[in-house]
């Protein structure tokens, strides 16, 4: 076993969550006369959590005082409906069943709201994972390290035995700054071009293929 710890993000790496937030998103955006956007767009908008989908799919011109009215909708229209669309991607559940089953820890670590992230690990991954992390105000959401530090010392797993997955130029600097090493999929919401362009070094394009390289 190279590592002993395998951090996974949770949009775009083991959840195809895309349809539910364009969903969540337009559904909002139609209460306020806002034009809706596209799977493509939503796709460009996420990664940063969801205050910064918002921002980036509202109006322009909007104030922060309404994209926090906006930020409470998309909220509680999307605690309902979270779920509607979403799937694990094909594979992914068999790798970590197989990565548990090896002995290794596994962690999510992802820019969802907390409760958000719980309750899909408790759908599409019942008992797959050690520790669960999502968005809290308390807490610098990534690519700050904070919250990869924060489950490193909860599980309680060095630095250097850690691996981090993800599909994003988000999860890439997250890595960097948590000075974990880094595998970067492509089936989620970035190219590999993209993810090459960010300096993603180790990329795969099948779940099955992360179990070779840890």
């Amino acid at each position: 076993m190279k590592y002993k710890l395998i951090v996974f993000d949770m949009d775009g790496t083991i959840l195809d969550t895309l349809e539910d937030l364009k969903n969540s998103m337009n559904y909002t955006l139609k209460l306020y006369n806002m034009p809706e956007r596209t799977l493509d767009e939503i796709r460009s908008f996420v990664g940063n959590g969801i205050r910064k989908l918002i921002e980036r799919a509202v109006a322009d011109g909007t104030s922060d005082d309404m994209i926090e009215m906006i930020h409470k909708d998309f909220m509680k229209h999307y605690e309902v409906h979270c779920a509607d669309f979403t799937k694990p991607y094909d594979g992914v559940n068999s790798l970590i069943q197989e990565l548990r089953n090896r002995g290794y820890k596994t962690a999510v670590v992802s820019n969802k709201a907390h409760d958000a992230v719980l309750d899909l690990c408790d759908q599409y991954f019942p008992s797959l994972f050690d520790l669960a992390l999502g968005e809290k105000p308390e807490i610098a959401k990534k690519p700050a390290p904070d919250m990869v530090n924060l489950a490193l010392k909860q599980l309680q797993i060095s630095r250097e035995n850690a691996v981090y997955i993800g599909d994003s130029d988000v999860d890439v600097a997250t890595a960097r700054n948590s000075k974990l090493d880094m595998i970067a999929v492509d089936w989620g919401f970035r190219t590999r071009e993209f993810l090459i362009a960010q300096g993603a070094e180790t990329i795969v394009s099948k779940p099955g293929e992360i179990l070779d390289l840890v």
